[in-house]
């Protein structure tokens, strides 16, 4: 026994990790042989399997799950698609911090993540989407000093179970021996996932158990619609004999008439004929079968994809070529797929890993499934060449993650400015300062400035003013012209300008008006006297 424990408090056996303990076993109860609740399948049947399931009996409902899959040929693409959309999406990877030590334990999982199977086990725990639950193994590695996930093992949901007092916590069939009563995980062995499709019981959270009804009625659409083909789908064959035609014949004239659907030709008695018949109503009947099917395959995409755009493309809806496509998988739909698999991934995979190998720890590595977003990263070199020599301080390992640079190994020969672009070792680079507004002083007024003294201090002052604004602003312009949104913006005015003082400036364009009002007097008293001469 150690001190580390899971999510459900269970303490970890480390002799449990050198042994695969949740596969088949012989004459058990995890057997690979499975049943076929979807043979026969009516309303009735389906609500008792759907309530077995909810009183802690799931076994029939992950069989019809996968049945489901298996028979239904667009429940199957659109399930895949999303299943894809998630599985071939690169893994990025966090570091807990800068710390030389929790960027080796990053590097560690990037490293494991390089391996071929990794979207092949993506997909697998994926099958979540549809059972709403799945459960995959992990098989250690311990042959070496290190602990490593050798590979990811998918494991039948048929062999798993949940408590009966909460009906959450996932329990193994059979126990560890495969023979006894069911168990709850044992730690750091399983990764558990559960999608939802909609919130509640982890058991009637998946998709199959809304598309069970859909299919089920599709199924008896396309039987009726089979049944009428074959009904109506070619002419009523009539053949007439003879009043004195004798038994032979009739018999001749029967298998003639029987067989002509098949055979397309038939022999008879030029005494006998054989009349065609059409039903008026076969088009119509079709369609009508055609679109109730149809009808339920798109409410199926609905709930798998969210959209119907590229999984039934009628003429002149979005799924046709001359029109706006939709992605496979709407992208909010993918966006909390990749969430959930993050989390499950950290939570039952990375933390076990490290907490195996390394101990408890306050942080950890982050594995990150997100579609990458298209960087500007012209737009962003430019603006660090702006921003970082005028204070702004941004994280190394950001800027790498976002270019998709690893870390340098320590020793390696790494890019860098020419030395005279570098700061000292161990230097900042000082902020940018916009100088203080000048004092007040008299200057030679130009031709159009006033001859009045206190016009032309007026004018200096206003000049001065303007001078200290027109820095500030076109230092803000360039700001605007590079941030991305108002908190970027904001971090660089708080960068560019952390010192500033407005009461200078305040008080310039005060004394600018002051000076203004009494030049405008001193004019009015000039032209007064004036005026009396």
């Amino acid at each position: 026994m150690t001190g580390l424990v899971d999510q459900y408090g269970q303490p970890l056996r480390r002799e449990l990790l050198t042994r695969e303990i949740g596969g088949a076993t012989v004459g058990g109860v995890r057997s690979p042989i499975t049943g076929y609740p979807a043979n026969g399948l009516n309303p009735t049947r389906l609500a008792e399997l759907l309530r077995a399931a909810d009183y802690g009996e799931p076994l029939e409902y992950f069989e019809l799950a996968e049945l489901i899959e298996e028979r239904d040929l667009h429940y199957a693409g659109v399930l895949g698609t999303r299943k894809r959309s998630v599985s071939q999406i690169d893994i990025t990877v966090e570091a807990a911090s800068d710390d030389a030590e929790d960027v080796r334990r990053a590097d560690m999982v990037r490293e494991w993540l390089k391996r071929d199977e990794l979207a092949d086990e993506v997909f697998d725990i994926m099958d979540a989407v549809g059972k709403g639950v799945s459960f995959t193994e992990i098989v250690w590695d311990t042959s070496g000093k290190d602990y490593w996930p050798k590979r990811l093992e998918w494991r039948d949901p048929r062999w798993f179970t949940f408590d009966r007092t909460t009906m959450r916590q996932p329990m193994l069939r059979g126990g560890l021996d495969g023979n006894s009563i069911a168990e709850p995980l044992p730690a750091f062995r399983f990764i558990y996932a559960q999608i939802k499709a909609k919130s509640g019981l982890p058991v009637r959270s998946g998709i199959a158990r809304i598309a069970a009804w859909a299919w089920m009625f599709k199924a008896f659409t396309q039987r009726d619609w089979a049944i009428f083909v074959q009904t109506y789908g070619q002419p009523v064959r009539i053949g007439k004999f003879h009043e004195g035609a004798t038994k032979e014949d009739k018999g001749t004239l029967f298998r003639a008439v029987a067989n002509i659907a098949g055979d397309c030709a038939a022999i008879i008695p030029a005494s006998m004929s054989i009349d065609f018949i059409e039903s008026s109503n076969v088009t119509a009947g079709a369609e009508l079968y055609e679109r109730r099917a149809d009808w339920l395959d798109r409410q199926v995409s609905k709930a798998v994809v969210g959209q119907t755009g590229t999984t039934d493309s009628k003429q002149g809806g979005l799924g046709d070529g001359g029109n706006q496509v939709h992605e496979g998988v709407r992208e909010d739909i993918e966006t909390a797929d990749c969430k959930a698999v993050s989390a499950v991934l950290n939570r039952d995979l990375v933390r076990p890993w490290m907490d195996i190998q390394f101990g408890p720890s306050k942080s950890y590595p982050r594995l990150v499934i997100a579609r990458p977003k298209q960087e500007d990263i012209k737009q962003l070199t430019e603006s660090l060449k702006v921003f970082v020599p005028m204070g702004l301080k941004v994280q190394a390992s950001e800027i790498r993650d976002k270019l998709g640079l690893s870390d340098p190994d320590e020793g390696a020969e790494v890019l860098h400015a020419p030395s005279e672009a570098l700061p000292p070792a161990g230097d900042t680079v000082p902020p940018v300062r916009v100088p203080p507004v000048p004092a007040l002083q008299s200057q030679q007024a130009p031709k159009s400035t006033p001859a009045h003294p206190a016009a032309q201090i007026a004018v200096a002052a206003a000049g001065q003013s303007a001078a200290a604004i027109e820095a500030m602003v076109a230092a803000i312009e360039t700001m605007l012209g590079k941030a991305s949104d108002l908190g970027e913006f904001r971090l660089m005015l708080a960068s560019a300008f952390p010192d500033i003082d407005a009461s200078q400036l305040a008080q310039s364009v005060a004394q600018s008006i002051a000076v203004a009002h009494l030049a405008g007097r001193s004019d009015l008293v000039e032209e007064s006297d004036g005026g009396d001469q």
